[in-house]
């Protein structure tokens, strides 16, 4: 079993990864290595936004930056990240889409949400 920082560590790196506009960011990035305004314009996102992103991904070594004059390229850090983004989406073809149904409700907090009583008449929920 890791200790307490490797698994607040990791974590972190998951809670990253959740955010839809980061992830789009490193889809982007599995192309290859790409400088922050034309991550704007695949992503859909304005340039001061992509940078903050950039910046918490770089913070936890998730992508690194190279320099060239007044340009910065980033790319995936490492072939980790490639392949825990490549098996996340395989296996997000492979299972299909989401049931969220079966997953129980949460708040922002985490906390699970009382179950949903029965609509249907008959108390059961089709």
């Amino acid at each position: 079993m890791p200790d307490e920082g490797r698994v607040a560590d990791t974590a972190a790196v998951f809670a990253l990864l959740g955010d839809p506009g980061r992830l789009k960011l490193l889809v982007a990035l599995l192309e290859g290595e790409m400088c922050v305004c034309d991550l704007a314009a695949a992503c859909g996102q304005g340039e001061s936004a992509v940078s903050h992103q950039l910046r918490l991904l770089r913070a936890h070594r998730v992508v690194t930056a190279r320099r060239s004059g007044r340009m910065a390229y980033y790319r995936l850090a490492d072939a980790h990240v490639r392949l825990l983004l490549d098996v996340t989406l395989a296996h997000l073809e492979h299972a299909g889409p989401a049931d969220t149904a079966a997953a129980p409700a949460t708040t922002a907090a985490g906390a699970a949400l009382p179950a949903a009583t029965p609509t249907h008449p008959g108390g059961t929920d089709r």
